[in-house]
């Protein structure tokens, strides 16, 4: 099973007696309930995003949820006649989440009981609680510069998806295509607050799946035994912003990596695979060797695949050490080094 989140990603939204009074199927003369367009806004200001998971015509209730102005707020919605928690399962799945982050809301207990039995990691909610969703410490994330951009990150996501969905030629041809320039740079306090809810909010693409407050990265950032690098994208569709951390200690012989981390929105764009080359030809400009902490859990896999192929090895406990030469940057993108 997979585990609850701390804070919610996604607040996924049931429509009939949830987002409208009434019934669509049998009435097109909906009213919006009260509270909801104040939650929506409150939520996507901290970088939580919304979709639907409902039981209607979906081009009816597309139809509707644009003629309220709502439309935009919804990404990836999945309406259907399925039960509610398939649809969350394909909510995650096109939002790249886990399970655990998403919450769910629907004025009918049975279709919220349906969804706690098969998905306990879900948190569910009856559509009376709406008004009050903004005051729940599940949904009062840290909230940074990058969360009032997080919603247009996902929709230049999308339309990245759907083009390569649409593209006919080999995959590599699509990613030469994309112009990906991929930023490192050593970690300013200004950066902080991004890289404490970094560290807060992913869990999939993560090699130890520790959390650090603003004040021990401060810290780490001011040790002379420790490098702490962001990580921005951006390509033809937009900016990313900064969706990657890496923490080092810098020993004199060894170096090793304490943590990685990315965005699960640059999943499958050579992201990590470009970091991690970065990472040892630093520590070979050093004169060290590489060792990489990770720590297994049921979501981080993915990275434990990365780090194998670009060379570590297993050596004992939770580490693992660099053997061979360092990997060659995907060809696709641009590393460009940010000076210290």
């Amino acid at each position: 099973m997979t585990e609850r989140e701390l804070y919610v990603k996604c607040l996924v939204w049931d429509l009939d007696g949830t987002v409208w009074d009434g019934t669509l199927l049998e009435d097109r003369d909906v009213r919006l309930r009260p509270g909801v367009r104040d939650t929506l806004r409150a939520l996507d200001e901290r970088g939580i995003v919304h979709s639907v998971a409902s039981h209607n015509d979906e081009a009816d209730a597309l139809a509707e949820l644009a003629g309220l102005g709502l439309a935009e707020y919804f990404l990836r919605p999945r309406i259907g006649w399925s039960a509610k928690s398939v649809l969350l399962d394909q909510v995650a799945e096109r939002l790249r989440l886990s399970p655990g982050a998403l919450a769910y809301v629907d004025d009918r207990a049975y279709q919220l009981d349906e969804v706690r039995s098969a998905r306990p990691e879900i948190r569910c909610y009856p559509a009376d609680a709406v008004p009050r969703l903004p005051g729940l410490a599940e949904f009062s994330p840290p909230v940074t510069e990058a969360a009032a951009g997080r919603r247009r990150a996902y929709l230049d996501q999308h339309r990245r998806e759907d083009d390569e969905e649409a593209f006919t030629g080999p995959r590599h041809e699509f990613l030469a295509g994309l112009g990906t320039v991929l930023t490192v740079a050593r970690a300013g306090d200004a950066d902080l607050a991004r890289a404490e809810e970094l560290t807060v909010r992913t869990h999939q693409l993560n090699t130890t799946g520790r959390t650090y407050s603003r004040a021990e990265l401060a810290a780490l950032r001011g040790s002379p035994d420790h490098l702490l690098l962001m990580a921005s994208l951006r390509d033809r569709y937009g900016d990313s912003g900064q969706v990657g951390l890496v923490l080092l200690h810098t020993g004199p012989e060894v170096w090793t990596l304490r943590l990685l981390l990315l965005s699960c929105r640059v999943l499958g764009r050579g992201i990590g695979e470009a970091l991690l080359a970065h990472v040892l030809r630093l520590a070979r400009r050093a004169g060290a060797a590489t060792r990489a902490e990770f720590v297994p859990n049921d979501r981080n896999r993915v990275m434990h695949v990365a780090l194998r192929f670009a060379g570590f090895a297993p050596v004992g406990g939770t580490l693992l050490e660099h053997r061979g030469e360092p990997p060659a940057v995907p060809g696709h993108l641009t590393l460009r080094e940010v000076p210290a």
